[in-house]
């Protein structure tokens, strides 16, 4: 899979959990551990997408020899 394909998912993801988290809010009693788990697995792919996005950018490095 591209990158820029890669990213596009995870930020799919993300934007789903945020969802997710949302609708939990929402709930009369809301479920505190899932909410917790939920915005910790929301958090990592964050990570991921910057750490992709940083890859995606850096300028290829020639070896010279």
């Amino acid at each position: 899979m591209p990158m820029q394909e890669h990213i596009e998912s995870l930020r799919s993801k993300h934007a789903r959990l945020e969802e997710l988290i949302q609708e939990e809010l929402h709930r009369p009693l809301p479920d505190q551990g899932l909410i917790s788990r939920l915005k910790k697995e929301k958090l990592r792919i964050k990570e991921e997408i910057e750490r992709s996005r940083a890859e995606l950018d850096r300028p290829e490095r020639l070896a010279t020899h």
